[in-house]
């Protein structure tokens, strides 16, 4: 591409969403430091680099609570917009900032000593997250106070007999199985995706006049992806999820202009904005770095551009960190 269109001394940036953001983190390690291409910048959108802290089958990995940790603000901020908590904060921003505390302090600490937690600490614990995220203090109790994403969404409004979504989780629709444990569908899926697979057809054939038989396929079935990856001076392929936060570390010390964009919606569950927080603020990099990292939130979901007044707020945002970091000098 590069060569191509004649491109080796132009600003170079990359830019991933949701699955995208491993492979940028991955990518930019490659072509730093084995290809000898340099960039300017990282933008990435709706972050997961380790997948260890998916939220949404951690009773699946018991032993590692992280997951539940660094998913409830967005909980919290889930049940602020549904007006499901006991009292409603005013502001949102204030209301996640004292969540993410909590989180990280006391319900870490909770969490951290499994069956020796003292029943009182427990039910000290289940309150003050029914006040933080709306769930009944006996589901709490009963669910060990490990709540996954997707047991979240199917409870928040099952009083209601509705679902909340996982990639956004302003949607919420009538729930499958009211009685079922875990939600059994997105409705920000349902509601907006028939749309986008119209608008990218008719992009493909109208816009572009591509023509073809084949499908154009929404999304795919990912549980047959090869997981495993081998990071930085690794000597094998690791035996847990796919981790490439060693990958950008390596590529931010290698290339120590490099900087990076960050952002996140407050209302995504599938990757929680706070994720991506507690992901950068434990690469494996100097202090000195931490500078060239830009954090952006928005009261959007994953798909951050679905809401309009975020939608103009992101490429604002992503106009202003180009400018900034392209060394034209504003001639971009």
């Amino acid at each position: 591409f590069l060569s191509r269109f004649h491109r080796w001394n132009s600003p170079k940036y990359l830019y991933g969403e949701s699955y995208g953001t491993p492979r940028s983190a991955a990518l930019i390690y490659d072509l730093e430091v084995n290809d000898d291409v340099d960039f300017n910048g990282v933008i990435m959108q709706s972050q997961i680099l380790n997948f260890d802290l998916s939220a949404d089958d951690p009773q699946h990995n018991p032993g590692i609570e992280l997951p539940y940790e660094i998913a409830l603000p967005s909980m919290a901020a889930t049940a602020w917009y549904h007006h499901a908590l006991p009292a409603e904060p005013a502001h949102l921003r204030p209301f996640l900032k004292k969540v993410e505390r909590f989180a990280m302090g006391r319900y870490a600490d909770a969490l951290a000593q499994g069956a020796d937690l003292p029943r009182a600490q427990e039910r000290s614990i289940a309150a003050r997250m029914h006040r933080y995220i709306g769930l009944p203090v006996p589901y709490l109790l009963k669910a060990d106070l490990q709540v996954s994403g997707l047991m979240f969404e199917h409870e928040l409004l099952n009083s209601y007999d509705e679902t909340t979504g996982r990639l956004d989780t302003r949607f919420d629709g009538p729930s499958i199985d009211p009685l079922n444990e875990h939600a059994q569908y997105d409705p920000q899926a349902a509601a907006i995706s028939s749309a986008y697979v119209a608008a990218f057809n008719t992009y493909a054939s109208a816009d572009l006049h591509y023509k073809t038989s084949l499908e154009y396929l929404p999304e795919i079935n990912i549980s047959d992806w090869q997981m495993k990856h081998r990071p930085p001076n690794a000597s094998m392929k690791l035996p847990i999820d796919v981790n490439v936060m060693p990958d950008l570390a390596y590529a931010m010390k290698y290339n120590p202009d490099l900087k990076i964009m960050l952002n996140g919606g407050y209302f995504d569950l599938a990757t929680p904005f706070y994720e991506g927080w507690y992901e950068m603020h434990h690469l494996q990099i100097p202090r000195s770095l931490d500078k060239n990292i830009q954090y952006h939130y928005y009261k959007s979901g994953h798909m951050i551009y679905v809401r309009v007044a975020d939608l103009k707020k992101l490429h604002a945002n992503v106009v202003a960190f180009i400018r900034q970091t392209d060394n034209l000098g504003g001639r971009s």
